[in-house]
């Protein structure tokens, strides 16, 4: 089961965002992650080290085949909850817990900002390095207030290598991903459950190796 720590910055001027603190694991049915966000941590006055506050939650549930068969986030007192249903389905609470709004679209599956969505995504393509890219449509919800947006995006699965460490092989996957709404194009490398590099995300901290799938 990794554990570990990343952080989340602006991909264009590098502003940190959060740290995401999270475990995952593999497991008969599919798939979880789960991970506390809180504001980025540094040094406060003389020096001190200053500890980031809660800032939200991820809880990501795939069945066997990569789809999102619960989501649930949290973010700046707002709430979604969010599943593969007809599409896909969401309902999301504002702060006050007074309003509920429901959305359903055509579309394959979720992303944000978290990690986990980049796994999730690759889980429900299960691409190969020979395959053509593949188009997939996704719900995304936006910080800081969770607001959902669809949008189209091409992944494809440029290398699969293995790359030698003090624990043995270690399989890297590169994926070029490519938003058709701009043709903006940027890398992704993981390595099992684990994000490796994207941009926005840096892997801080890995307590155990990545989770191996079938």
């Amino acid at each position: 089961m990794p554990r570990g720590r990343y952080s989340l910055h602006d991909p264009h001027d590098h502003t940190p965002l959060a740290e995401e603190r999270f475990h995952c694991a593999p497991g008969p049915s599919g798939w979880r992650y789960v991970s506390q966000l809180t504001t980025p941590s540094g040094t406060g006055p003389e020096g001190t080290a200053r500890q980031g506050t809660p800032a939200g939650s991820v809880d990501l549930a795939l069945d066997d085949r990569g789809r999102p068969i619960r989501l649930e986030l949290h973010a700046s007192g707002w709430q979604v909850r969010a599943a593969a249903l007809d599409g896909v389905t969401w309902v999301r609470t504002d702060p006050t817990g007074d309003h509920a709004t429901e959305g359903n679209v055509r579309a394959h599956a979720f992303t944000g900002s978290s990690p986990a969505f980049l796994v999730a995504t690759a889980r429900l393509l299960r691409l190969t390095p020979d395959a053509s890219a593949t188009r997939v449509r996704l719900v995304a919800f936006t910080d800081p207030v969770l607001a959902p947006r669809t949008l189209d995006q091409s992944w494809a699965l440029i290398t699969r290598e293995a790359h030698a460490t003090d624990n043995g092989p270690l399989a890297v996957e590169e994926y070029q991903v490519t938003a058709l709404d701009t043709g903006e194009q940027h890398t992704v490398h993981l390595s099992g459950d684990v994000v490796l590099s994207a941009p926005g995300i840096e892997l801080e901290d890995l307590e155990s190796p990545p989770s191996v799938f079938a």
